[in-house]
């Protein structure tokens, strides 16, 4: 069934990534509607209700991997998707997908929304047997600051001073989708984002925080492989980001796959190079035990 979405893929066109969320492919991926759980509550943080969108194609039997999404916008703005019309390739390759919400910094700064994402992946280990998810195949899967969330979701080690009490029990996670996010977050380091946006999320905290909030401050051997996708004339988040994310997750011997959007800048690609983004992430995540039946 895996083949035949791969090749529905390159057939019928994939999903627009923009910056903010994934938008539905001008020509649709036949995928029947899937099972809708909408604004699931998933944490309650600073006085505020969290929620979470799960959906399932119920055409596959079993616990299914998860794509868990996480949205942009510099993580002060941004919201997730209305829909799943931006998720059809991956439902039709038989993955569940999780859409997030998490705390903005008007209602509080770092590190507030790398522990909402985290408590998102542990509501899916805790939920998994309700929605048949398979908490061992858990995806972390985000766009511009939604991948650098997506990035630290998956990379932070067990033992961590970052993750609240009750959400230290984490999934699975043997695969990140990595899509233009912010790499490093001190200014004077290769690739830095140095939007204002950053030092506002970054808040009053401790010094501190501009490297423990760094993906590239949890790097290391045996981690989770990355898919990395970067435009190399990416006017907002640094093209070199991802270039010296990739040669980082090298030197550590981690798998990973880079696509280079050619001209690319924020999201909004090609049709093309949505094709081949949806076709070799897919592949991707086959390739390292993520997709397809067990």
């Amino acid at each position: 069934m895996i083949a035949k979405a791969l090749a529905a893929i390159v057939l019928l066109g994939a999903t627009s990534v923009a910056a903010q969320v994934p938008t539905a492919p001008a020509m649709r991926i036949e995928v029947k509607a899937p099972e809708a759980t909408k604004d699931v509550v998933y944490l309650q943080a600073s006085g505020k209700d969290l929620h979470l969108d799960v959906y399932r194609n119920t055409a596959f039997k079993g616990p299914r991997p998860v794509l868990v999404y996480i949205h942009g916008g510099a993580w002060w703005k941004g919201e997730k998707p209305a829909g799943w019309g931006g998720f059809r390739a991956y439902l039709a390759a038989g993955f569940s997908v999780v859409t997030v919400e998490y705390r903005l910094t008007d209602v509080a700064t770092a590190p507030a929304a790398v522990q909402d994402v985290r408590c998102a992946l542990s509501w899916v280990k805790a939920n998994a047997k309700a929605y048949d998810l398979d908490a061992k195949r858990v995806v972390p899967y985000g766009t511009s600051a939604g991948g650098h969330l997506a990035l630290m979701a998956g990379m932070l080690p067990k033992n961590n001073d970052i993750d609240l009490p009750a959400c230290r029990d984490q999934p699975t996670v043997p695969a990140i989708l990595d899509f233009y996010g912010p790499y490093h977050l001190r200014s004077d380091l290769p690739g830095a984002f140095k939007s204002p946006s950053t030092a506002r999320w970054i808040g009053e905290g401790p010094q501190t925080l501009w490297t423990t909030m760094s993906p590239a401050s949890y790097v290391r051997k045996g981690q989770p492989p990355v898919f990395i996708v970067h435009g190399d004339a990416d006017p907002t988040v640094p093209y070199e980001a991802s270039m010296a994310l990739r040669a980082d997750l090298d030197k550590a011997g981690v798998p990973n796959l880079f696509h280079t959007v050619p001209g690319g800048v924020h999201g909004k690609f090609p049709k093309d190079e949505q094709d081949k983004i949806e076709r070799e992430a897919l592949e991707f995540l086959t390739m390292n035990g993520v997709a397809g039946a067990r």
